[in-house]
């Protein structure tokens, strides 16, 4: 299937099916996709927890708001983290990078302050979570980013050290009574002229 029509019928997954289990072989390559995403400098400043087992999915899912149901139900909830300390990030993952790369970081990034690197440290976590849709939607499987968490309970539930929570991501394969799908409810999107510019 082209990408372009992997991108007109993926969607956001309202309703999963909680009898639909994603092979486990399928989650291995999930992680291997994760490990490989992109990021500025190759400055990889996260870590992606999967979590299967229905205990924690349960507490998990009693502090995603509206999302509780998908929690419960989806096959997999992956959790999206980025490094919490910019100490730590500095001394760990730059000491892996070449001197241009650690140069280029020590100009353009740290330059910007204590918030300005932990934003620009969220953002790469960013790119891997679209990374991670697509490979999502090409290996035929539903997935729903969620925001709407208590990200600081998700760190207390799954005990985080040294990371911090972002959002989080269910995956497994839709019920097919969801009427967010394209085929119930078609997707909206703006008109092309009004959201791409040729200069």
């Amino acid at each position: 299937m082209r990408f372009i029509d992997l991108a007109k019928s993926r969607y956001t997954t309202k309703k999963y099916d909680p009898k639909g289990r994603i092979p486990e072989e399928t989650i291995e390559e999930l992680k291997d996709i994760l490990r490989l995403s992109p990021s500025s400098i190759n400055s990889q400043p996260w870590r992606f927890t999967f979590i299967s087992d229905a205990k924690t999915k349960g507490e998990l899912a009693k502090v995603s708001y509206h999302n509780e149901m998908k929690v419960n139900n989806a096959t997999h909830i992956i959790v999206f983290s980025v490094i919490d300390s910019v100490k730590d990030f500095e001394s760990r993952n730059l000491s892996h990078l070449p001197a241009a790369v650690t140069s280029y970081y020590g100009r353009m990034v740290k330059p910007k302050g204590e918030a300005g690197i932990k934003a620009w440290m969220s953002h790469q976590v960013y790119l891997s979570l679209g990374f991670f849709l697509s490979a999502c939607a090409s290996m035929g499987i539903d997935s729903t980013p969620m925001e709407g968490i208590d990200t600081g309970e998700y760190d207390r539930i799954l005990q985080q050290e040294g990371y911090a929570t972002l959002l989080a991501v269910a995956i497994g394969y839709r019920d097919r009574d969801d009427v967010n799908q394209p085929s119930v409810t078609p997707k909206f999107r703006f008109p092309k002229d009004t959201v791409i510019r040729t200069v």
